[in-house]
């Protein structure tokens, strides 16, 4: 594995709707095409996220169909929206098998070895949180979740249900966050019971036969601390406990939590390989350099188990987010950083349309070529060894004369490692901007330098006398990009 892999989000019932349409029958794992895979493999993607492949039940189905601000969402999406493009959410799960209209487990087990075949391991979901309405716990094990009263239920409709037992009904408490009302497809576990927390490492023990890693949705709200803020009662700590056992048995398989709150840190420590980089996202959407910059500050301990991405299922699409240069400017920083570089299908094509995890039809939207061949040079540096496998610094930007100010405006990192140097250097701002940019000169001494820029026609000569003593003089228009590979 690449020290800095890439990793390709498909949303796979989405995928496998398309795919019937081309069959003109149902599609199940097997039959994804083989191209599809060599595909992925030479972009250079190490990880392959299948999204929503487990088990969901005819509860969750109805909540979603039933949920009138769900379903305005859902048309907005699909102007023609069929019932039976709603299928429930994918994070409503009634067990870790793999959903019987997928093919079952026996179909992903020969789709990874397909993807082995080619260097890609398999991540999939894991949601500790909560659980979909009509689990088989519910009648079984009704006391791994949050109970409640008639009286919770009165005062809190939005954040209780009752659910119905053959051996008496019980009213149980919908999975949520501090911050929002309950999720009406879900249950919430109870992590206070360690019973519940057994059950769940039972669950990831069986996951991770079937799998290289997971990503671990909302993974902070079963923290002690965030878990007592929601429900009044503090757990035992789960994540520790479980990545250990789990990697008793799996020695290198990857945890990938979906976390905010700058939690990010306490996740690492906790043994997750990346967290997400909401923070970075965040920061380039509002647009200014200087917070974009300092937030490469932090220790490469921390920046290289970040997993940067520009959307993903819960973001606004890219495209729809930033425009045309911002977007080219905002990408070239994402994902020439360190850390795991995080993208989602249809990104590079430029969809505009975010597809609710609730539905499994796309709506049919025009590529964007350019930005599809934008997407294709940035891929193309991203499989270079220096960028691979190299060391990561951020550079030092300085006024390029006495009262330049715009020099502010600029972000550039270099990589450097398998015999190749690369300078990546960004006007993040919306009007021209100038500097001198510091580089690191060692093994040039006495020898002119060729900048030639990989992502563009640009190539310049410049003597290591001058780039050692002002650095190298940037002009860029608002939005414009480097990225240069230099060579003695």
């Amino acid at each position: 594995m690449a020290r800095y892999p890439s990793l390709f989000q498909i949303n796979t019932r989405v995928w496998l709707t398309a795919l019937a349409g081309e069959l003109g029958r149902p599609a199940t794992l097997d039959d994804v095409p083989d191209a599809a895979l060599d595909s992925l493999a030479r972009m250079g993607f190490d990880w392959v996220w299948l999204l929503s492949v487990w088990q969901t039940g005819a509860a969750g189905r109805q909540a979603s169909r039933s949920n009138p601000e769900w379903r305005h969402e859902f048309e907005q999406t699909l102007p023609d929206l069929r019932e039976e493009d709603i299928a429930g959410s994918g994070f409503a799960i009634t067990g870790y098998s793999v959903h019987t209209r997928l093919g079952g487990d026996a179909a992903l087990a020969r789709l990874r070895n397909r993807l082995r075949d080619r260097n890609l391991k398999l991540m999939l979901d894991f949601v500790p949180n909560h659980t979909a309405l009509d689990h088989p716990w519910v009648q079984l094990d009704p006391e791994y979740y949050i109970s409640g009263t008639q009286a919770d239920l009165e005062r809190e409709p939005h954040n209780y249900t009752r659910a119905s037992r053959a051996g008496g009904d019980v009213i149980l408490a919908h999975g949520r966050d501090p911050f929002f009302p309950g999720w009406p497809d879900t249950l919430q576990l109870d992590y206070s019971n360690p019973t519940t927390q057994g059950a769940m490492l039972a669950a990831l023990q069986k996951i991770a036969g079937q799998c290289d890693g997971v990503r671990c949705d909302m993974a902070m709200l079963v923290l002690p601390e965030v878990f007592e803020r929601t429900w009044g009662r503090r757990p035992q700590p789960f994540w520790p406990r479980v990545i250990r056992s789990v990697r008793e048995h799996v020695s290198d398989f990857c945890f990938m939590a979906e976390v905010y709150w700058d939690l990010e840190w306490t996740l690492q420590q906790e043994g997750f390989n990346y967290t997400y980089d909401k923070r970075l996202y965040d920061r380039l959407r509002d647009g200014h350099a200087r917070p974009v910059r300092e937030h490469f500050f932090a220790g490469l301990d921390f920046q290289n188990r970040l997993a940067r991405f520009l959307e993903n299922h819960d973001e606004p699409r890219a495209a729809a987010t930033f425009g045309p240069p911002v977007h080219e400017a905002a990408a070239v920083i994402t994902f020439l950083s360190p850390g795991l570089r995080f993208f989602h299908q249809g990104q590079f094509e430029g969809r505009v349309k975010r597809i609710s995890p609730h539905l499994v039809r796309a709506p049919i939207e025009a590529p964007n070529e350019s930005l599809r061949q934008f997407y294709d040079r940035l891929l193309s540096v991203l499989r270079r060894p220096a960028c691979r496998e190299g060391d990561w610094r951020v550079l030092e930007c300085v006024p390029a004369w006495e009262g330049n100010w715009t020099w502010d405006s600029f972000v550039a990192f270099s990589w450097q490692g398998g015999g190749g140097r690369v300078l990546v250097a960004v006007n993040y701002a919306d009007h021209q901007s100038q500097c001198h940019v510091r580089l690191p000169l060692d093994g040039v001494d006495g020898r002119s330098v060729r900048f030639t820029d990989v992502m563009g026609s640009a190539v310049y000569d410049r003597a290591d006398m001058d780039l050692a003593a002002r650095g190298l003089y940037l002009d860029l228009p608002p939005w414009g990009y480097h990225v240069f590979e230099m060579t003695p």
